[in-house]
């Protein structure tokens, strides 16, 4: 064989090899593409299960102008008769008792002459939801995406509560979660109160969150406690945007497998018309000027034993069956009342994630942010000022708590804090 002959043999096996190569990698992104369309697929079609087990078949809507869309869903086809607890469940519609209000805050309002303003929810400007319905706001499919799991979405990680008496710097830090909170313990609780201060904190990364709320808390924080929190919160992961909301949320197991925000699962049984919990909330309280705050009353029924959440004076909103709870079910261990973020650190610096005003608590009235009012409810049901409060944050260089007692705001504290700062890095 010649070797111009050689060659031409040796060409035709190289093309056929490159040819062979060719189509093998053509196969192999083929079956990738395909594997990801299948995978794709399979989400988009999991998500659209999810939507239609959280929107329930609406009687009416309403289209806020924050874009939010709430759903008048009727009292009984709600989330919370989804939970196998709750199958067989007669809604109550009224809590059998009040507690007593041995500090009347309004009066002591109306005394002295300042009264805060009053607030209200974004979408009331465009309806409301018509009697024995509830309003629900609409989980969209972008809500899901942005959640690891369809299933995770509106549910924390597991982790702990701040734990004030640990020692533990990485405990009370863990997951970057950082705090100003002002607490009680030792004694049997049966509900909280107070008057939080409202404003719209900066969040440096979406992943990132700011809230301000109260937590009544059951059993060991180190183990399978329970959880009952209600407040204020912006959080771009959860809702898609910026906007102040109110919000509640419960765990019967240290936020593992049970409890979310507000309606996003099975739980808490709403009767009320008029408020959508994760709806925004507005005015917002603005920096040397007009101040807006919201009241929230969580208190245990001494007959029925459900645990019922008003708004203001005059919303009701609903109540956790206590049979949803281990510890709970009896009474609170302990209060707590404070502003949360998420520091993530990035570029390895701390966030500048704002807490409550993003000023810090020195700076007072129309500067800091506030929780006024504070009360525990007692094992007589009495709302009355909190013995023995303290206080307790991790890096006091970027939030901070400063408490007091006078005859007009009862038991209160200014906090929060800028994050990121000269003295704060």
């Amino acid at each position: 064989m010649d070797e111009a002959g050689g060659h031409s043999i040796h060409g035709r096996r190289f093309h056929g090899l490159q040819q062979l190569l060719f189509l093998a990698l053509l196969c192999f992104s083929f079956l990738l593409c395909s594997a990801g369309e299948e995978s794709l697929s399979r989400r988009r079609s999991h998500v659209q299960r999810h939507l239609k087990r959280l929107n329930k078949p609406a009687v009416k809507n309403i289209q806020s102008p924050d874009g939010d869309t709430i759903d008048c869903v009727h009292v009984s086809n709600q989330p919370a008769f989804d939970h196998p607890f709750l199958k067989d469940h007669a809604i109550q519609m009224r809590p059998s008792f009040h507690p007593e209000r041995i500090y009347d805050e309004n009066k002591v309002e109306e005394l002295s002459g300042r009264k805060s303003s009053t607030m209200a929810q974004m979408w009331h400007q465009n309806g409301r939801c018509p009697e024995n319905t509830i309003p629900i706001r609409r989980t969209k499919g972008e809500d899901l995406l942005r959640a690891n799991s369809a299933k995770r979405y509106g549910r924390k990680k597991h982790r702990e509560p701040p734990k004030p008496n640990s020692v533990d710097s990485e405990t009370n830090n863990g997951g970057g979660h950082q705090h100003a909170i002002a607490y009680v313990e030792g004694d049997r609780y049966y509900g909280a109160k107070a008057t939080i201060n409202v404003w719209n904190p900066k969040i440096q990364q979406s992943n990132e969150f700011s809230l301000s709320q109260f937590w009544i808390l059951g059993g060991p924080l180190g183990g399978d406690f329970n959880s009952i929190e209600a407040g204020w919160q912006v959080s771009p992961d959860l809702y898609g945007d910026n906007n102040t909301r109110l919000f509640t949320y419960w765990t019967s197991d240290a936020y593992q497998a049970t409890g979310c925000y507000n309606l996003l699962c099975s739980g808490f049984v709403q009767i009320n018309t008029e408020i959508a919990l994760g709806g925004s909330i507005f005015p917002i309280s603005a920096y040397h000027g007009s101040q807006y705050d919201i009241s929230i009353l969580i208190w245990k029924d001494p007959k029925g034993g459900n645990w019922w959440m008003q708004f203001g004076n005059d919303y009701v909103l609903g109540y956790w069956p206590s049979s949803l709870f281990s510890y709970l079910a009896d009474s609170a261990t302990m209060i707590e009342w404070g502003g949360e973020v998420v520091n993530s650190g990035a570029d390895g610096r701390h966030t500048s994630t704002q807490m409550g005003s993003g000023h810090f608590p020195e700076e007072g009235f129309a500067k800091a942010s506030y929780f006024r009012n504070i009360q525990i409810v007692d094992d007589s049901n009495n709302l009355r000022a909190p013995d023995g409060i303290d206080s307790f944050t991790e890096q006091s260089n970027c939030y901070d708590l400063e408490n007091g007692n006078n005859g007009e705001w009862g038991t209160y504290f200014y906090y929060g804090g800028p994050g990121r700062s000269e003295n704060c890095q």
